[in-house]
């Protein structure tokens, strides 16, 4: 059985796609270490910036504005409302092109109607960027000349450091990624995400295309700064993570947390910013194969199959 690995928190961010060329090799020392295992508890969605364009989020899963007296709550003290189960996307938001919010839309009447749609995660497909953010454990090794990212259920990422992208890309799961360091952030610029039968953003059905451009920043944040991030989540919190590393709550040192954007002008209708904040994880990653379960969601997974042989 394949873990439910989703979810987060954002601010808004500045947009930049700055052109990744060569750049010259950068000393150990004056690189920031990002490396290890990282987790959260938080699952379904991205969250939005206080301000700015963000991604879609649950209509059903959203902060009680006003008390029992009809007062207004400050936001910080407004409790999550809702059911945090049932994934119905807000087809309203102005990020979406028309075609796009049908899209939406017609996945949250699914829902509405009692059924689960498919997703790369529940049809063991490859989620490709940025949906793979929402697992909830992952582990970062900085190598000089390249970066791997291994996700909770088995997923992973390679980025070649200091190297541009090469003029025809071949478009691949987790497409192109190419990074560098800006200060203490790692940036990773990414092109090229293969669309697969599932192809979405998020949970809710978000499509992608092929014109599919995302940049990350991943930076270590202080202690309060990522709890704070948590405690604006309207994402639901999972007891327990039973598909990777649990968050360990009694560290207190400084979190990671990535800001990414999104622009993609074959769905959306300008470019959007979300984040995903982690703490240190408590323990190590676990084997998890999604394809051992082909029973569940009360239908057979369209797990991928090869017609011949790969070699």
């Amino acid at each position: 059985m394949r873990s439910i690995v989703i979810a987060a928190t954002a601010i808004v961010i500045l947009f930049s796609s700055p052109a990744l060329t060569q750049q010259p090799d950068q000393g150990a020392a004056s690189i920031t270490d990002l490396s290890g295992t990282w987790s959260r508890p938080y699952v379904w969605g991205f969250e939005p910036p206080p301000s700015g364009p963000g991604p879609v989020v649950n209509k059903l899963r959203q902060r009680q504005i006003f008390d029992a007296d009809h007062r207004p709550l400050p936001p910080t003290k407004a409790p999550l409302v809702g059911d945090p189960f049932r994934l119905v996307g807000d087809y309203t938001n102005p990020i979406l092109k028309p075609e796009a919010a049908q899209v939406v839309k017609k996945h949250g009447e699914i829902t509405l109607g009692g059924v689960n749609y498919p997703t790369p995660w529940n049809q063991c497909w490859p989620e490709g960027v940025p949906m793979v953010f929402l697992r909830l454990s992952m582990q970062l090794l900085q190598q000089p000349r390249e970066i791997t990212i291994l996700y909770g259920g088995g997923e992973f990422r390679q980025v070649r450091m200091n190297q541009p992208h090469p003029t025809q890309v071949t478009p691949s799961w987790y497409g192109d990624s190419v990074g560098h360091y800006e200060g203490d952030t790692l940036v990773i610029d990414t092109v090229g995400i293969k669309i697969g039968p599932f192809a979405m953003i998020d949970n809710f059905g978000t499509p992608r295309s092929e014109a599919l451009h995302v940049v990350e920043r991943y930076r270590l944040i202080d202690y309060a700064a990522a709890k704070e991030a948590w405690e604006r989540s309207e994402n639901f919190r999972i007891p327990v993570n039973d598909g990777g590393p649990e968050v360990d709550l009694a560290y207190e040192g400084k979190g990671l947390q990535l800001e990414f954007m999104v622009e993609d002008h074959g769905v959306f209708t300008m470019p959007w910013s979300a984040t995903v904040t982690y703490r240190r994880g408590l323990n190590e990653q676990v084997e998890y194969v999604c394809a051992e379960n082909l029973h569940e969601f009360g239908k057979d997974r369209a797990v991928p199959s090869a017609d011949k042989p790969d070699f």
